[in-house]
């Protein structure tokens, strides 16, 4: 399976994360999820960065990753 990729993520005034996955919209993290999405990405590298958008969307590792044949 590759690493996840394409994710960015922005931040409201109202402290809310907007995260979206190659232009479109992914998730929304609010309250205090969204204080500790931000210190998880303040500091880290591209790829765990990249881990962390897509843990935070809820569409991670459901079991089913499988390559086809």
């Amino acid at each position: 399976m590759p690493p996840p990729s394409g994710f960015t993520w922005t931040r409201r005034k109202n402290g809310d994360i907007v995260i979206t996955h190659q232009g479109r919209p992914a998730g929304t993290v609010r309250g205090t999820a969204a204080d500790r999405l931000v210190a998880a990405l303040t500091g880290a590298d591209g790829s765990a960065q990249q881990h962390a958008l897509a843990r935070a969307t809820g569409n991670y590792k459901r079991g089913n990753e499988r390559r086809g044949r």
